[in-house]
């Protein structure tokens, strides 16, 4: 999504657009919400049609409610949505992984951080939910990382919209720009920062042995073969023999083995007196 079309937005909605583009970031679906809140800091410090301390407590407010849908929607129904819907929000089994590693060591912090993160910030809440994280201490990192995340983007933009008023356009225009390639910056870094965690999350949570995870479990029945005597009654020896459960070589056979013998001999077995 390109600056001008932010910057249109803005322009037209106001603190909806804030509160809408963050809300929906945080909900799990890739926007811009950071670009949009940097954005609108810069317009109001430029030209003052947006009140600051209203950007930032929208802002505040998005954050905060837009991550705690996407930590409700993670735990209730999270993995049934990943499985039909994630590859339309960018969520695959690699990133669910990185999530489940990053929760098992660091839940606060990839609360309370991920909220400066990109990527990190679209997906932690969702994530957070889905790997079942207490719902209390969720809601104190959320609520701080919002808040803290807002006030630095907020005021700190703001403070670069104001200094540009004195100037002219070209310097709003200009820290626009900046804050475009700083967005880009860091996109770049997370990747980078994500690759690293993939390998870790690999080497904690491997993939199952796809041969270990066709054989049956022990103690697991093998289903009785039907049909002709021959073929299939050797295959079904081999499986009993693979799994342990056929008897030892010498060893007398049981009533079973004496009734299937004389089934082939077209005889009924007889029975030996004691």
């Amino acid at each position: 999504m390109s600056l001008s079309l932010i910057n249109h937005l803005l322009q037209s909605y106001g603190y909806y657009a804030v509160f809408v583009f963050i809300a929906l970031e945080s909900l799990g679906i890739p926007l811009p919400g950071e670009t949009t809140l940097i954005a609108a800091a810069i317009y109001a410090g430029s030209t003052g049609h947006l009140n600051i301390v209203v950007v930032f407590l929208v802002a505040a407010a998005a954050a905060v409610l837009g991550d705690n849908a996407g930590y409700w929607i993670g735990r209730s129904g999270g993995r049934r949505l990943v499985n039909r819907y994630g590859r339309f929000v960018r969520l695959d089994a690699t990133k669910m992984k990185i999530g489940r590693y990053l929760f098992a060591r660091h839940g606060r912090k990839v609360v309370f951080f991920g909220r400066f993160v990109t990527l990190l910030r679209t997906y932690a809440a969702f994530l957070a939910g889905l790997n079942m994280m207490h719902w209390r201490r969720f809601t104190a990192s959320n609520a701080a990382g919002g808040v803290a995340w807002s006030a630095a983007y907020a005021f700190g933009a703001f403070s670069l919209g104001a200094a540009a008023t004195g100037v002219g356009q070209t310097i709003t225009l200009v820290g626009l720009g900046i804050s475009a390639v700083l967005t880009a910056a860091g996109i770049v870094l997370a990747r980078r920062w994500l690759r690293r965690l993939e390998q870790r999350a690999q080497a904690a949570y491997p993939d199952p042995d796809p041969e270990e995870a066709g054989a049956p479990a022990p103690g697991e029945r093998i289903p009785a073969l039907r049909g002709q005597p021959g073929k299939h009654r050797q295959a079904g020896d081999q499986a009993l023999d693979q799994h342990g459960r056929g008897y030892a070589p010498g060893a007398a056979p049981d009533r079973l083995d004496l009734l299937e013998s004389g089934d082939r001999d077209g005889k009924s077995p007889r029975r030996r007196r004691a």
